[in-house]
């Protein structure tokens, strides 16, 4: 085989029907197990939120599904390539602890689900039907059959990510193993994600494909009644106005001001969950608003107090298409990952490094679903790396929030401060 570098892709997907409360009224959690995992999850999703897309143009990313595939790469780099891993992600110089750290913050989503679940069960017997939160997570390896993968990376993708190996043939039928891959991807996903990985992406020269699945579902804390939404106007890309279905609520609600933007957050899913909503002040001042967009700004580290809010919310659904990530990462400064400048891929710790067969990766793939209304929000992420050779507060006066304006969002695990989904809506159409 004239082979100089061997295919490697990783997969992350997320599917997540979200409702659209959220309040500050639930306090971040202090320092701890899931720190180092929050920190690079909400540092590269507003990266990242820089570098894909068109600045006018709707987008979404999951950061927690991106960084949680990125995260199992990063477990098999040495050398040099983990070195610039760790800066563009911003990882830890501890990878046990980081580690531990995406392995805790799993632990606490199956901990917001099993206490969703029990409180709906306490809530049936008093005759009120509500949804728990549903939210799965899957990992799981995608590997070359016969091909020298290092066991102490398989135990520890299987231990600490649990992300068990399944065996494909990539050499003799890559169309199949990618269909296979989607198909699994597809399941995990509640069919909101579909062929995340195109056919041609995987050739006879892939050698592995980390995957990652998510689907959350959860309910409004306060839904909206289908009676309140009206057309209402929304200035599409800050510009031409044009009517969409606006829907409206009341309540005490957690809203803050910075200097350029309005912050409201919503409860979700028995307020495990929030959904936060940045509003630019000046109907064109959304790049201001995102030019100045920090990792504290979307784990909700605000000025918060509880007003009296009357919001306008527009319904909206977004399904890009695939979005690869590799440039955009690369635009970063990960560039050894890829290979760049050639030779220089170093994932030893996956399978031993035998120029010119060494694993590096090709390309990292991301696909996204949302879909917002009255009654909640359903979400679908998926992220694939294909690694180949080669205080108290005085009353307040009431506020109304008029989203009809090009805005920022984020899906937010309330315990830990992560953010689930990110994005922008210039037009909810």
């Amino acid at each position: 085989m004239s082979s100089n570098r061997i295919p490697f892709f990783f997969c992350h997907n997320l599917a997540a029907p979200v409702t659209l409360g959220l309040s500050l009224a639930v306090a971040l959690p202090a320092a701890g197990a899931t720190d180092a995992a929050v920190t690079a999850i909400n540092k590269l999703g507003v990266d990242l939120l820089h570098q894909v897309g068109k600045p006018d143009a709707n987008t979404l990313i999951s950061p927690y599904s991106i960084q949680s595939a990125l995260a199992m790469a990063y477990a098999g780099a040495d050398g040099a390539t983990r070195t610039e891993m760790a800066r563009v992600l911003h990882y830890p110089n501890d990878g046990a602890a980081l580690d531990r750290s995406f392995a805790e913050l799993r632990e606490s989503l199956k901990e917001l689900v099993q206490a969703s679940e029990e409180r709906a069960r306490r809530e049936r017997g008093y005759g009120v039907t509500n949804d728990p939160v549903i939210f799965a997570v899957a990992n799981r390896l995608f590997g070359q059959s016969g091909y020298d993968f290092r066991e102490p990376f398989q135990a520890l993708m299987k231990d600490t990510y649990a992300a068990p190996f399944e065996a494909l043939d990539f050499v003799k039928n890559p169309g199949a193993a990618a269909r296979h891959i989607n198909g699994w991807v597809e399941a995990q996903t509640m069919q909101r994600i579909r062929n995340l990985i195109p056919e041609s992406a995987l050739n006879d020269l892939t050698r592995l494909v980390l995957v990652n699945a998510l689907y959350l579902k959860a309910h409004w804390v306060e839904p909206f009644q289908d009676s309140a939404t009206k057309p209402g106007p929304f200035h599409v890309k800050g510009g031409m106005i044009t009517e969409v279905p606006m829907m409206m609520q009341r309540h005490e609600l957690p809203y803050a001001e910075g200097d350029s933007f309005a912050a409201l957050e919503l409860l979700l899913g028995y307020d495990h969950l929030r959904f936060l909503i940045l509003l630019p002040k000046r109907v064109d001042g959304l790049a201001s608003v995102e030019g100045g967009l920090s990792s504290d700004v979307i784990a909700g580290k605000l000025k918060w107090e509880e007003r009296d809010v009357t919001l306008y919310l527009p319904r909206f659904k977004l399904e890009p298409p695939t979005l690869p990530l590799g440039a955009a990462l690369q635009a970063l400064g990960m560039k050894s990952a890829f290979d760049i400048p050639r030779g220089s891929a170093n994932f030893g710790r996956i399978a031993p490094r035998r120029p010119p067969d060494y694993l590096s990766i090709s390309d990292v793939f991301h696909k996204t679903f949302l879909n917002l209304d009255e009654k909640g929000v359903e979400a679908a992420a998926a992220t694939a790396l294909h690694f180949g050779t080669w205080g108290i507060h005085e009353p307040a006066k009431p506020v109304e929030m008029r989203v009809d304006h090009p805005f920022l969002f984020a899906i937010l695990h309330a315990p830990s401060g992560a953010c689930l989904l990110l994005g922008r809506v210039t037009d909810p159409r």
